[in-house]
């Protein structure tokens, strides 16, 4: 299969080794040379470094490297029967470059877009032929996360769906389809996990060291939430956050904040920048110490859970909503959230082992306290908790 990869930044670099593992014979196109020779130097450092470690022998690794070829020249990607777009997060470029790319492949060709937020109905618009058009969400580093959102535009073919679906289930991926709806699954479900952590900092309940304590030793995610936001780089996240408010018509519950805003205007971006939520060596570890009662959680016992069960039902409510307006299935919510994020369980089937019954009455204190929109129950749980049932039996 000849596949097209336009953009060799960190994602679409990661697509092309994912595509060349499967063997398919894959084209990474660029505008800036630079950047080609940086990608297929990337390649090789990652590559040498399985190699090393026993992960791949060297007739692999030389396998791998030759199925890509790096080029400039935008008609180089006719034969494609499959491109994927991972440029800048813009709509009219991406359109732009859609619109150029249809004159030079083949009517069978598969067009796809990489965007994380951008909505796959308005680029496929942009197509004589919008039928061919999907959006196919890898997640950062490619290589490694095992989920991929495939996402239908309003205008794609049910043809064209499955054939996705298939080539990217055959690339060893596990899919979620999700409907074309800003964030798709995964960047709306997880808006929780930041927003409501920010919340509660500005609250003055509890600082950062102690929210990222209570989500990573009591839920067991693998980092904190400011830690998380630390890592993805907090420009990113901030405009993730605005442009999934902005989106859902400023729908409070995706409300960004002011702590996160201040933060980008200043620079302080995470590791990157070497100073975030918290500040950073050279190394990117973390300066900052952890207090000790955070460790012992000896006088904040009571404390920390109720901060984690308030981003836990906030996750649940976010995931149950999903489902509620058919966003995507119980299994690929929770498959979302677990091989997208690296989320320690499904938060549907977190909603059944506390209880739906906890998960609405937890909503409905928070309402009761707040009296704000951002706190209203899905319908969804509160139907199921009249009926006595369960997401998953």
């Amino acid at each position: 299969m000849n596949v097209a990869i336009i953009g060799c930044g960190t994602m679409g670099s990661g697509i092309a080794q994912v595509a060349s593992t499967a063997d398919c014979s894959v084209k990474i196109y660029d505008t800036n040379p630079i950047a080609l020779n940086k990608s297929k130097a990337d390649l090789e450092r990652i590559l040498s470094r399985l190699n090393e470690k026993g992960k791949l022998d060297n007739a692999e690794k030389e396998r791998i490297q030759k199925n890509i070829e790096y080029v400039g020249d935008l008609k180089a990607l006719s034969e494609a029967d499959l491109v994927i777009e991972a440029i800048v997060e813009n709509l009219d470029i991406k359109k732009t470059v859609f619109s150029e790319l249809e004159t030079m492949v083949s009517n069978n060709c598969i067009m796809a877009s990489n965007t994380s937020s951008l909505s796959i109905t308005s680029i496929a618009s942009a197509l004589n032929n919008p039928e061919r058009c999907v959006g196919i969400h890898f997640f950062n580093p490619a290589p490694l996360m095992q989920l991929v959102e495939v996402v239908p535009a309003l205008q794609t073919s049910k043809n064209i769906l499955d054939e996705t679906v298939k080539i990217i289930s055959g690339w060893n991926k596990t899919v979620a389809v999700a409907k074309d709806t800003p964030g798709f699954i995964v960047n709306r479900v997880a808006r929780p996990f930041y927003g409501e952590s920010l919340r509660i900092y500005e609250e003055g309940i509890a600082d950062f060291e102690t929210i990222d304590w209570s989500l990573k030793n009591l839920g067991g995610f693998r980092m904190g939430p400011f830690e998380l936001m630390d890592f993805i780089g907090n420009d990113v996240n901030y405009t993730v956050t605005e442009t999934v408010f902005k989106a859902f018509y400023f729908d409070s519950r995706y409300k960004p904040a002011f702590t996160q805003k201040r933060l980008v205007e200043a620079g302080y971006l995470g590791r990157k920048s070497g100073k975030g939520y918290y500040g950073y060596d050279e190394k990117g570890n973390i300066e900052t110490n952890r207090h000790p009662e955070i460790v012992s959680g000896s006088h904040k016992k009571e404390l920390e859970q109720q901060i984690f069960d308030r981003v836990l039902v906030m996750l649940i409510n976010e995931a149950a909503d999903a489902l509620f307006l058919n966003i995507a299935s119980a299994k690929d919510i929770d498959n979302a959230m677990t091989k997208g994020v690296n989320y320690p369980k499904g938060l549907l089937a977190w909603a059944d082992k506390k209880g739906i019954d906890w998960c609405v009455n937890s909503m409905d204190a928070l309402y009761d306290d707040y009296h704000e929109d951002r706190y209203r129950c899905s319908p969804l749980l509160r139907k199921m908790n009249r009926e006595n049932k369960t997401f998953f039996n």
